[in-house]
């Protein structure tokens, strides 16, 4: 959706080191966002993306404005059950219909034959896997590992809007799923309990409100209350008026 930073860099990297030609797509997209959400204030830095692109030698940016994409009002939208009853998609209803309506549309429109998705949004790259192969597109997702600050904080276009407080509350979030994973390492199985840990060390702070903090299966997103093989801690916060998302993976050892 632009703005972008250097972990959007690594996506188009990653896709210049296994591709003959790479396209980046720009597109501040209307139907995921919920009535009261920041559409009209999501940060918008063409001249820094066009620079990011160019250095990076993209061949082609696709910015098309909304009248290109949405000609008529969208009546066909795309489904993705209950990958989205969860996580992100409980608190934000419609959202990831309007994420997998806008991909569907915009894999159509420049073919790729790869797609790349960062892993810091976990939940919007299981829905668009999904929905490639329940769908046939001759299209290949790749999945990049997220990309922190030095003191953990997933790189977010929103981070902009943290002040300097609630950027220095800002790492609790990856401590406490670090925390998780650790436990998780470490042999313990009740979800239960490694959830109650991981809202310990984030109600340290005052400034931060959590949203949700869940253990999920890594293939369908579903909660669960028993850890028996490879999981995704995923966890939303807000800070101040400023929501953030991040995950891990984990594994007992």
């Amino acid at each position: 959706m632009g703005a972008l930073h250097a972990g959007h860099e690594t996506l188009i990297k990653t896709a210049r080191a296994e591709c003959d030609v790479v396209t980046v797509s720009v597109f501040v997209n209307p139907l995921q966002f919920g009535p009261s959400e920041d559409y009209s204030r999501y940060p918008r830095t063409w001249p820094q993306d066009l620079t990011i692109c160019d250095r990076n030698g993209v061949e082609l940016v696709f910015a098309p404005p909304v009248e290109e994409v949405y000609p008529t009002p969208q009546l066909i939208t795309v489904d993705v059950g209950r990958l989205a009853e969860h996580l992100c998609g409980k608190f934000r209803p419609g959202h990831f219909r309007g994420v997998a309506t806008v991909v569907l549309k915009l894999l159509n429109i420049t073919r790729p034959a790869r797609a790349y998705f960062g892993e810091k949004d976990i939940q919007q790259l299981v829905i668009i896997r999904r929905m490639v192969s329940d769908l046939n597109l001759p299209i290949r997702i790749v999945g990049v590992p997220t990309v922190r600050e030095s003191d953990g904080l997933a790189l977010s276009s929103r981070n902009k809007y943290l002040n300097a407080e609630e950027r220095r509350a800002a790492p609790a979030l990856y401590r406490a799923l670090h925390d998780a994973a650790s436990r998780i390492r470490a042999g313990e199985h009740d979800v239960s309990k490694i959830r109650a840990g991981a809202l310990t060390l984030l109600a340290q702070s005052s400034l931060i409100r959590v949203e949700y903090i869940e253990v999920v299966d890594p293939d369908e997103l579903q909660p669960l209350e028993s850890i028996v093989g490879p999981v995704r801690i995923a966890a939303a916060v807000w800070i101040g008026t400023t929501r953030l998302i991040d995950n891990i993976s984990a594994e007992p050892n």
